[in-house]
């Protein structure tokens, strides 16, 4: 991959072990059993077990503030302001979020990140912005973790881009395979294609 851009931005998985994501995702282990649940800043296991399964976003802004900062707030914290913004809305057992745009103000007022809803933004583009050191939250579906797999859809998931190369990507997937798709997983536009959305946010670093 010659001429590849790497951001070094930390990963982050969205539960707190992500070595545990392959039997995560095969329900052989729930992730109330997470050892390090009480790290995400939950309450209890169970408040974790819910929402774990919808922070993709949240692993995002958290590798973003930790590249920035050096440190990153508890995810459950930056969750709790995302739904009192209006970025999750809860309705009784069923959360519709992320929304970017409401997500995309939080993260200005609060954390002085400038964030920025893009729509109809091809690959060959989200590879410029982070050329420029803009790391940018893509919309894919989570399929994506095993892209020579079948393609599930457009969209669902949340990972971030942080390298660029000719033909591909560098992601961060929050719900990525160890050693295989979590960190700097290097996927071609033409794979990638199928599954993403066009959408996303970027930051401004």
């Amino acid at each position: 991959m010659d001429d590849t851009v790497e951001l070094p931005i930390p990963y982050f998985s969205q539960w707190e072990s992500a070595d545990l994501v392959p039997a995560l995702l095969a329900g052989e282990v729930s992730a109330a059993s997470d050892p390090a649940w009480a790290r995400s800043g939950a309450s209890t296991p169970q408040e974790y077990e819910f929402w774990s399964w919808r922070m993709c976003g949240i692993a995002c802004l958290r590798m973003v503030l930790a590249h920035r900062d050096g440190s990153a707030p508890p995810a459950m914290l930056l969750k709790d302001d995302c739904v009192v913004e209006g970025a999750y809305v809860v309705e009784g057992t069923s959360v519709k979020g992320l929304i970017y745009a409401p997500f995309a103000r939080y993260v200005e007022r609060k954390w002085d990140l400038a964030a920025e809803v893009v729509t109809a933004v091809g690959l060959v583009e989200v590879g410029d912005l982070v050329r420029r050191a803009k790391p940018v939250m893509i919309s894919v579906h989570p399929s994506v973790r095993e892209p020579a797999g079948t393609a599930g859809g457009r969209g669902g998931h949340l990972v971030l881009a942080v390298g660029a190369a000719p033909d591909g990507l560098l992601l961060h997937n929050p719900s990525g395979l160890p050693g295989k798709s979590q960190e700097f997983a290097f996927v071609r536009h033409e794979l990638l294609d199928r599954y993403y959305a066009g959408r996303g946010v970027v930051f401004e670093l």
